[in-house]
């Protein structure tokens, strides 16, 4: 081959780069909650955003986290609040409650004892 390259060869060059590449990273970064979750559904760590060891890492530090919630919560009197995981490239941040409004209680209120909404 005279120093020319196909689209061949380009393509079996990026699908086996390092999944933390930056190439792999930009790739997924395009990706839809749809096919974000049907990778999840998957399991197949190696196409997230993360290298394994990266989410290892994560997890383990999260697990940390957690036990060092239930030490602190079982040596304390006071209420501890639990420590928010790592966040993880491509997951979407965790959505906090919705408050309800005085309607809406006054309905669900209604709905629990019997009436009618």
């Amino acid at each position: 081959m005279s120093g020319r390259r196909t689209w061949t060869w380009l393509r079996a060059l990026i699908q086996h780069l390092p999944p933390e590449s930056h190439t792999m990273t930009a790739l997924r970064n395009e990706l839809s909650d749809e096919e974000l979750a049907e990778q999840a559904k998957k399991g197949e760590p190696e196409k997230g955003r993360w290298s394994q060891t990266e989410q290892l890492l994560a997890l383990l530090a999260d697990r940390v986290g957690a036990l060092h919630h239930v030490y602190a919560s079982a040596h304390s009197s006071r209420k501890q609040q639990p420590p928010e995981p790592i966040r993880r490239p491509g997951a979407k941040a965790a959505r906090g409650k919705q408050e309800l409004s005085d309607e809406q209680a006054t309905t669900l209120f209604r709905m629990i004892n019997g009436g009618a909404a």
